[in-house]
């Protein structure tokens, strides 16, 4: 099972950050909201020559390739003069078919 949900986030973060914004429930919102801050600070200091191959690595294990690519190049300078609050949740309607609470997570400018 946790594997699973491991796989679930592994893929929602990848579609996230190459994407600046996803529609998904709101706990998954808000999980992905949280991780994104998280990730985005570790790129931040994979600025440092001293710990950038152990940060990427890092990275590379959580998201895919092109996903770290973009985080640790573009995110960077997007980001350089923010601390945190990378990620916006924004609640929707329910979902007519299963009525579940559904939200947007995007990106904050």
């Amino acid at each position: 099972m946790r594997s699973q949900r491991r796989a679930l986030l592994r893929t929602i973060l990848g579609s996230f950050i190459m994407h600046e914004k996803i529609s998904t429930t709101e706990a998954k919102a808000k999980e992905v909201k949280m991780l994104i801050d998280r990730l985005i600070n570790k790129a931040k200091k994979a600025q440092d020559e001293t710990k950038k191959v152990a940060i990427i690595r890092d990275l590379r294990i959580a998201l895919p390739a092109m996903a770290v690519k973009k985080l640790s190049g573009e995110f960077i300078k997007r980001f350089a003069n923010r601390n945190s609050g990378y990620a916006r949740v924004i609640k929707l309607a329910p979902r007519k078919s299963d009525n579940a609470k559904v939200a947007i997570v995007e990106l904050v400018d």
